[in-house]
């Protein structure tokens, strides 16, 4: 599995996906999804924060009927969108995407868009952190792709 955005690997993440900008979720092109896949999930997060690792985004439940889609930019900040799948509460309290807003002269921060190809869908209820869609996801995951970000806010 391959996941691809309008930034490419270890690149900076464009500034209307970020706090500074619109903050909208980035497209993510995701292909070579096996075919017994039944839904994504997604955990985007940031390692370097200086509270531990912040995270962003996590969403799941996403329908798949190809082996690929593209996940389109600006994305709802709601805890369930149109086509079923659910997004969680991030580390801002938020449903939904919230961008890179590291600490001013805090320097470059990595942000890992971690997506998870699924045998199942998942019964999670839409809110859920982190720590309960990782739990979720144990023996259920049949490929992964990771795209890092980088930001830094001078």
């Amino acid at each position: 599995m391959h996941v691809a955005s309008t930034f490419t690997a270890n690149t900076m993440i464009p500034k209307a996906y970020t706090g500074e900008g619109a903050d909208e979720s980035p497209p993510l092109s995701i292909d070579e999804i096996p075919g017994n896949t039944k839904s994504l999930a997604l955990i985007m997060d940031d390692p370097d924060a200086p509270v531990g690792t912040f995270v962003h985004w996590v969403l799941w439940n996403y329908p798949v009927s190809s082996p690929s889609l593209t996940l389109p930019q600006g994305l709802p900040k709601t805890g369930r969108l149109p086509n079923g799948a659910q997004q969680g509460t991030n580390d801002f309290g938020r449903q939904g995407y919230n961008g890179p807003m590291p600490p001013r002269g805090h320097g470059i921060h990595h942000y890992h868009f971690k997506v998870y190809a699924l045998d199942t869908v998942l019964a999670i209820p839409a809110g859920s952190r982190k720590a309960d869609l990782e739990r979720a996801l144990k023996g259920h995951i049949l490929a992964q792709a990771e795209l890092i970000g980088l930001y830094e806010r001078k």
